[in-house]
């Protein structure tokens, strides 16, 4: 096997990162990485310091200290080589589904019309037939969601960090969504980072699992076992 089929697709390294430029440190020692088609999930309480890890890995803040790589390179600090989807939607309500999902393309300078036929050739892979035209208020939560994966997908990266994409989700839609966004970030090689504080949700979508835990926190990698998660986290 070559060493690029060895190297994970994003990949960080001893991270120590901070919310107020290094005064008060967050988190220390941070490293992870995620491979092609694999979802990991980044458990832990809430205020721990879980965005500000996503922010280092997306670029939009610098560490204190630590590299972050993508496919083997030095990206650290630099925002736009990977997809990030925050908790809320986020769809705008005066655009329809399909220029709400090609909005990354046109935003890119790609002609509307090219936009919005790349566009809907992925909505029945995304579970959207029969939306391209409606608006996003006559839309369901979980169809929302799906829209705003593939506007997170057509970012044109197959890196993606989502911010508890499901918590704003009634029980079932929950559930069967996240069973849906497994199997279809599989099947297109997407590596997904998920931030969760459910450990339920972490261990039915995740085979690996990041605690951060501890104060200024540290990153412990699990198998995605509850009883060990749980016994970690205090």
């Amino acid at each position: 096997m070559s060493e690029q089929a060895n190297t994970p697709i994003l990949e960080a390294q001893d991270l120590t990162l901070s919310w107020d430029g290094g005064k008060t440190i967050v988190a220390s020692n941070v490293s992870l990485h995620v491979d092609a088609g694999e979802t990991v999930c980044l458990v832990g309480r809430s205020g721990g310091g879980k965005t500000t890890i996503l922010h280092a890995l997306s670029g939009l803040t610098r560490p204190v200290a630590g590299k972050v790589l993508l496919h083997g390179k030095d990206v650290t600090g630099e925002p736009g080589h990977v997809s990030y989807m925050l908790q809320k939607d986020l769809l705008l309500p005066h655009l329809r589904i399909i220029d709400n999902a090609c909005l990354p393309l046109t935003l890119a300078g790609m002609p509307r019309n090219e936009a919005r036929q790349k566009a809907a050739e992925l909505f029945g892979r995304f579970g959207l037939e029969g939306t391209e035209h409606k608006w996003p208020s006559q839309l369901s939560g979980g169809m929302r969601q799906r829209a705003a994966f593939l506007r997170t997908y057509l970012m044109g990266n197959n890196v993606a960090l989502l911010d508890e994409p499901f918590s704003a989700l009634d029980a079932i839609t929950r559930v069967e969504l996240r069973s849906w966004y497994n199997q279809m970030a599989h099947e297109l090689g997407i590596a997904s980072l998920v931030i969760t504080h459910d450990v339920d949700e972490a261990v039915a979508m995740a085979s690996r699992v990041y605690v951060l835990h501890g104060t200024p926190g540290v990153l412990t990698e699990l198998e995605a076992n509850k009883d060990e998660i749980l016994l970690l986290l205090g």
